[in-house]
């Protein structure tokens, strides 16, 4: 993947909706050079597919919630992810390091639907406790962040013999 591949991929980032021509003037190639380029990505698993973002307040789903989940000492970790899987209400789920095995973030209606499906996160087999933080206000979401668009840190420079 070369410099030119990954604006591709900020401006399909930007809007997954962009014309091959549209993302050829803003990278500087023909329109099926894009389409060749981006045909190679998606096989290779880098763009694994394209979706609508949508306002999950207007869909009726007004309360987002970050849920840590505590394993129980027994639990197995693939077992409790399958479990969350099934749950519609779960939207992401990350496994991290600390006392909690996963946090996810679940989306629903109201706040009596959270303590509802807060109590089936707990019924789950290898699920000790949980911990929830109510999200009062999303400042942002979703932003991309393409490899390169970040300034790397300097590099710091050893001077060699002779120097």
């Amino acid at each position: 993947m070369d410099a030119v591949d990954r604006r591709i991929i900020a401006a399909l980032r930007d809007n997954g909706r962009a014309t091959y021509a549209d993302l050829g003037r803003q990278v500087g190639l023909s329109a099926s050079a894009v389409h060749e380029r981006v045909g190679k990505l998606e096989a290779a698993g880098v763009i694994t597919g394209y979706h609508a973002m949508v306002d999950p307040s207007a869909v009726g789903l007004g309360v987002t919630a970050l849920v840590g989940i505590q394993p129980t000492d027994t639990g197995d970790d693939d077992e409790v992810a399958a479990a969350l899987a099934e749950l519609p209400e779960v939207e992401s789920c990350y496994a991290v390091a600390g006392d909690e095995a996963f946090v996810v973030k679940v989306r629903v209606a109201t706040v009596d639907e959270l303590e509802r499906t807060l109590g089936r996160l707990r019924r789950i087999d290898g699920v000790a406790r949980t911990r929830t933080t109510v999200v009062l206000s999303t400042r942002f979401e979703g932003r991309p962040n393409t490899p390169g668009s970040v300034s790397a840190p300097p590099v710091p420079t050893v001077a060699g013999p002779g120097a």
